[in-house]
């Protein structure tokens, strides 16, 4: 069967290097530990070629949809985080050159520069044939509720391109009230995939259905990973609870959010959370994905054989929802 992962990581050294280690640092970014056994993930990410396509190949993984981890352009303000992300987009579009049939890209944005945004987007999709873009959590802590990318948001729309909306390590005043005081490795851990990144994915998501954004664009379409970043056990409460004050929206929290939401199972590979989120969202809305290289391919695949859906839904989460969302060249 044609499986297809989308958010799905790389990196490039030598850009990343042109980042002012100031600001990577300010951004919460250290040290990773080190798997006793096995590479750690970020001597993996900045490969695109062989070793990346055996491990696909091993898993049974048709095709990956790459984008940008680490620092990236969105650390580096004015004209060199333009040039930053507009080179990393040619590298990614090389490498998609390379093996048209196992990869695609997302583009990464200079989000310091929301101006810049919207042009380089229509670039990548209309120059690369990227599939859309992907946003690292906050920038200089805002979301893209912010009225300085509604331009990009209008663009998306527009291009008919969906934007994945990553988590992304907090702003220094969360990162202090929140995950400090704790020894630095579990700090670490709490702050990112333990915890935070994705309850700071849901809150963006919830920003966004309650600044209005999605009723503005009723046709932009957003991605979120993790099984629905803890979204699907808390849609119901939130349409209750927030029932007296969301007169300014035109419709219903839950509603917005499956309309307008897609949602991969990146990273997560165990049932409850994917029931929630097959109950929440329904089969047409979920989209299979690994992590790479946070999380092993062997691991997804172990998740697929694992789960019990009817052939028609198993074919919409390993590729058709993917598919029609991207416009992926099928053959």
């Amino acid at each position: 069967m044609r499986v297809i992962a989308l958010e799905e990581h790389f990196t490039v050294p030598s850009l990343v290097a042109r980042i002012d280690k100031g600001a990577i640092a300010a951004q919460g970014f250290r040290p990773r530990a080190v798997p006793a056994t096995g590479p750690s993930p970020m001597d993996l990410a900045p490969e695109i070629g062989p070793d990346r396509l055996a491990y696909m190949d091993e898993a049974g993984i048709t095709m990956q949809v790459l984008s940008n981890t680490g620092p990236g352009p969105d650390l580096a303000p004015g004209p060199e985080g333009v040039a930053i992300a507009r080179e990393m987009n040619d590298y990614l579009a090389q490498a998609v050159a390379n093996n048209p049939g196992r990869f695609a890209g997302f583009a990464v944005l200079p989000m310091l520069s929301p101006a810049a945004c919207a042009a380089e987007l229509e670039r990548c999709v209309q120059d690369l044939g990227f599939h859309g873009a992907l946003i690292n959590g906050t920038t200089d802590g805002r979301f893209l509720d912010h009225p300085a990318y509604d331009e990009l948001l209008a663009a998306a729309v527009q291009l008919d391109v969906p934007i994945y909306i990553h988590p992304h390590l907090a702003p220094e005043a969360v990162r202090e009230a929140y995950y400090s005081g704790l020894e630095p490795g579990a700090g670490r851990v709490l702050e990112a995939a333990g915890w935070g990144w994705h309850s700071e994915t849901a809150i963006h998501v919830l920003r966004i259905v309650l600044v209005g954004v999605l009723d503005k664009h009723p046709k932009l379409k957003l991605i979120i990973g993790h099984m629905g970043e803890m979204l699907p056990m808390m849609m119901a409460r939130a349409d209750e609870v927030f029932s007296l004050d969301i007169s300014h929206l035109e419709r219903p929290i839950s509603q917005q959010i499956t309309d307008q939401v897609w949602v991969t199972t990146s990273g997560i590979f165990t049932e409850p959370p994917f029931l929630a989120a097959l109950l929440t969202f329904g089969i047409d809305r979920l989209m299979f994905s690994i992590d790479y290289p946070y999380a092993k391919h062997a691991k997804g695949r172990e998740f697929l054989d694992r789960i019990t859906l009817a052939p028609a839904d198993m074919a919409k989460l390993t590729h058709g929802n993917a598919d029609a969302l991207l416009r992926l060249k099928t053959a």
